[in-house]
């Protein structure tokens, strides 16, 4: 773990040998809570560190395995307007929820790919109005579950070209004329491309490896998708469901 000013300056390294925090073992996913704490996902440890902004170790929570508080490879993590802490546990296919003492409190979804159901998710964060948004990575797409852990919504993606991306096809025509061949538009493919992830790799306007989701202080949903090298934006319009 790397600590930086507000200038790029390197402060500390925690979790490198005698350093703070001793040996970190796949550090995965981090995180603040209103209260300045710091939480850090342990990814082949399967446990959640909660530390001071000094690396003093408050509480340490989880374990490796299948059950209710424990983990398999955790990934992102986020925590909610009371302090609750919610971790994407990608091996197990499932979000889980503790709160501010690290107490397990609720699964949300479960393995599968029907609406609610997930499949190797990498992120989590929580609206201020408690809406749960899960990067959905091995099914690509985004899921949103309200503040009792029930499905209410999937986001696919909406992408179009940026201005930059036009201006640059305009002036490299080439490029725009093997676009309009490749065809990535398209909404009917065959038989052999019907996965979740050869429908994202063909059809460029929606998600292809979303594995962050992250909320800004107005409430925009910022998806990064690794596969397309983009951030889709969305407003909180978008995506408060009924």
């Amino acid at each position: 773990m790397r600590i930086f000013d507000s200038s790029g300056e390197l402060i500390d390294v925690w979790g490198k040998n005698e350093s703070k925090l001793g040996s970190l073992d796949g550090p995965s996913g981090i995180c603040m809570d209103s209260q300045g704490n710091i939480l850090l996902v342990e990814q082949f440890k399967g446990r959640v560190l909660k530390v001071t902004d000094d690396g003093e170790i408050l509480n340490i929570f989880g374990g490796v395995g299948s059950n209710p508080g424990q983990f398999n490879l955790p990934w992102g993590v986020c925590a909610d307007g009371n302090n609750n802490i919610y971790v994407a546990d990608w091996g197990n296919d499932r979000v889980q929820v503790f709160d501010t003492k690290g107490s397990f409190k609720q699964i949300i979804g479960e393995p599968g790919s029907d609406d609610g159901q997930l499949f190797r998710p990498s992120s989590v964060a929580v609206s201020k109005n408690g809406w749960v948004v899960v990067a959905d990575w091995g099914n690509e797409r985004v899921q949103i579950f309200d503040d009792d852990g029930r499905f209410k919504e999937i986001l696919q993606g909406e992408a179009t070209l940026s201005k930059w991306s036009e201006e640059w096809l305009d002036a490299n025509q080439d490029e725009l004329s093997a676009r309009k061949t490749a065809n990535l538009q398209i909404k009917e493919l065959p038989t052999h491309l019907q996965t979740p992830y050869h429908v994202a790799s063909q059809t460029e306007h929606i998600f292809w490896g979303p594995v962050s989701v992250k909320f800004d202080d107005n409430e925009r949903l910022y998806v990064t998708e690794h596969s397309r090298h983009r951030i889709q934006i969305f407003e909180s319009e978008r995506i408060v469901v009924g």
